[in-house]
């Protein structure tokens, strides 16, 4: 079965939408005809990136692994929306991996960054380019995925700014 994981950030700007969904579907799409055996996608399912993957690749047949960086990771959702996305992409996932963290901390969040980064044989990066924001953010599980080997997919469009 091959897998294919998720990085990327929360707020993608709106002009940014339809190209960063239909590169994702394209490279599930790929990934899927690349492999007989199946696809399992990689996502911790937060609100944006995360979870439009996760939307894309339940939609191409994929089997979704929720990774969870926290006990207290839904604390987080500060969206109704967004949180009830979350609870509804976590109920179809075929499997789910919790880590070991109480608490929602950017050592949680890069920990589940590394750990999709492990164990995916293609990072797909929604990444304007610039360096992670915060311990975990985009940029830091790009270059952990690039530095272990990890083949990665930026997707992003030139020009486009994140606030």
């Amino acid at each position: 079965m091959k897998r294919i994981g998720v990085t990327g950030h929360r707020d993608i700007p709106v002009e940014l939408h339809a190209y960063v969904r239909a590169a994702l579907r394209d490279a599930v799409r790929a990934a899927a005809r690349a492999d007989e055996g199946g696809l399992e996608a990689l996502s911790s399912l937060a609100a944006g990136a995360d979870q439009l993957f996760a939307d894309i690749a339940l939609d191409c047949g994929a089997e979704l692994t929720a990774v969870i960086p926290s006990g207290d990771y839904e604390d987080g959702f500060t969206d109704p929306d967004e949180l009830a996305r979350y609870h509804c992409l976590r109920k179809r996932a075929s499997r789910e991996v919790r880590l070991d963290f109480p608490r929602s901390t950017d050592e949680a969040y890069y920990a589940a960054g590394t750990y999709i980064a492990d164990h995916c044989d293609r990072l797909l990066a929604v990444w304007d380019g610039r360096p992670a924001r915060g311990l975990g953010g985009t940029g830091d599980i790009v270059r952990y995925a690039r530095a272990r080997g990890t083949p990665v997919t930026v997707i992003w469009r030139a020009g486009v700014e994140r606030a």
